[in-house]
């Protein structure tokens, strides 16, 4: 569009300036016929004006020019012309009439030019140019008239607009056919997006923008397609934490309403509700413990959960923990090494988010050791840094689902069938607690032999971080 404005632009203004430049042009060549006749004159006597050799020079200027050249003397009557009928009959347009006296008046006291009818001589409008003829003696003899139609302008004029617009017409349809497949090339990518939006609008992640290019639309397809993997994979996980906590959820409240169900109408019978209330309270602690995590891990996710720090010893922690767990242990068999070789171990660290790692990473080696396995434990420290391991023997993890372990609700086959009271977010909380300290979580693990955890943190202490602080002040 911009483009064929500029053309319709460039036309007008080359029209106008060919249409005053043929004008001009013309009007000049006029003005040199009128003073070549004038010129021949004043050379001769008045009737030598009139010879056969001044009429051939005379009509031979005509043609040349294209122009009408008639000779009128001082009372306006036509005495010579370069018409093909004078040339017959000595009679021609020119002579129909006289010219009239007040033009006659105009050219005796300068030149004259017009562009109209000259006061109703001709019967068109023509552009025409006069001055005065002298003899050889200085005496006005009268005037010499040179005239073209403005038709015959026109028609030139027409004929080179014609062309000139025939020679832009090509260029335009060609640039309109390119801008038409640029355009349609740029704007595809643009289309197709537009498409994917909608279509994602409506829940379908299918579709995919075809990068045709390394240019900024190809950047953009690759971004837009990046996005679109981006959500869905968040739809992925949105739809498997949804199905997952449903899951959770379901399970033991079915449990409780089942065994509650049983006890109102009699079904269990009462020397054996004090058992089922028990699986009830387990149930419930269970869910309780599920929420506890979830609101947790919200927290620590938003980043409203407030981290204060303080020294404590890691070693205490670990013994505590056991303690806490050594029914559990006993019941299993389970062999606890590595804590005599452990030194006290100061760390500086939110002693309630840390306890809550080592009660997970401890429960869960607690759940999945063999029956009469070992568990065991080792702290270390080397350049600034804390290293907690625990280790425990096993049936360990499959080596394709160790890079998920940590993720949001993330069990094996195994462990959903063997462990009723998991929650799936342990290891995942484990993990954004350690984050947030500046730490570090792995697992390595060898099928049918062993599961070992790892986390590393800074060991600065309480005194070192308040020295720091005050250094920055």
């Amino acid at each position: 569009m911009v483009f064929v404005c500029s053309i319709i632009i460039i036309v007008i203004l080359l029209s106008i300036f060919i249409s005053n430049y043929i004008t001009t042009d013309k009007k000049e060549m006029l003005k040199e016929n009128c003073y070549t006749i004038a010129t021949m004159s004043s050379q001769k006597n008045d009737l030598e004006i009139y010879d056969d050799e001044s009429v051939v020079l005379f009509r031979a200027i005509s043609g040349v020019t294209e122009a009408e050249l008639f000779i009128a003397d001082t009372n306006g009557n036509v005495t010579l012309c370069s018409c093909e009928d004078w040339s017959i009959d000595g009679n021609c347009e020119h002579n129909q009439k006289k010219i009239s006296q007040n033009i006659i008046n105009k050219v005796m006291q300068d030149d004259y030019n017009e562009s109209g009818d000259l006061e109703g001589h001709f019967s068109q409008v023509k552009f025409t140019y006069s001055t005065r003829l002298y003899n050889s003696n200085k005496e006005i003899i009268g005037a010499v008239f040179a005239t073209i139609s403005s038709t015959n302008i026109r028609g030139f004029f027409n004929s080179i607009l014609r062309l000139f617009l025939f020679s832009a017409f090509v260029p335009i349809i060609f640039m309109f056919f390119a801008e038409y497949y640029i355009s349609y090339r740029f704007t595809k990518p643009l289309r197709l997006m537009a498409e994917a939006s909608r279509s994602m609008a409506k829940g379908d992640f299918s579709k995919r923008i075809p990068v045709t290019g390394e240019d900024e639309i190809g950047e953009l397809a690759v971004a837009f397609n990046q996005m679109t993997n981006s959500l869905v994979q968040l739809e992925g996980t949105r739809r498997h934490f949804i199905a997952n906590i449903s899951h959770e959820f379901k399970t033991p409240m079915t449990t409780i309403g089942g065994f509650i169900d049983g006890i109102i109408d009699g079904t269990i019978p009462p020397e054996k509700q004090g058992h089922y209330l028990e699986i009830i309270s387990s149930e419930i602690k269970r869910l309780s413990r599920l929420v506890q995590s979830m609101l947790s891990l919200s927290k620590l996710e938003s980043g409203e959960l407030q981290v204060n720090r303080s020294d404590f010893d890691l070693l205490d922690m670990v013994f505590k923990i056991i303690v806490s767990q050594e029914q559990r242990i006993e019941n299993r068999k389970l062999t606890i090494k590595g804590l005599e070789d452990i030194s006290p171990t100061t760390l500086n660290a939110d002693y309630d988010l840390i306890y809550q790692v080592v009660y997970n990473l401890i429960d869960n080696a607690i759940k999945f050791t063999n029956e009469k396995g070992t568990i065991y434990f080792e702290i270390n420290s080397f350049n600034n840094l804390i290293q907690f391991k625990i280790r425990n023997t096993g049936e360990g993890i499959k080596e394709k689902d160790l890079p998920f372990v940590f993720e949001r609700f993330y069990k094996t086959d195994r462990a959903r069938s063997a462990v009723k009271d998991s929650t799936g977010l342990g290891l995942h909380l484990a993990n954004a607690i350690i984050s947030i300290h500046g730490g570090k979580i792995s697992v390595q693990s060898k099928e049918d032999d062993y599961t070992e955890f790892t986390f590393v943190l800074p060991c600065k202490t309480l005194n070192e971080n308040k020295k720091n602080k005050t250094k920055k002040q």
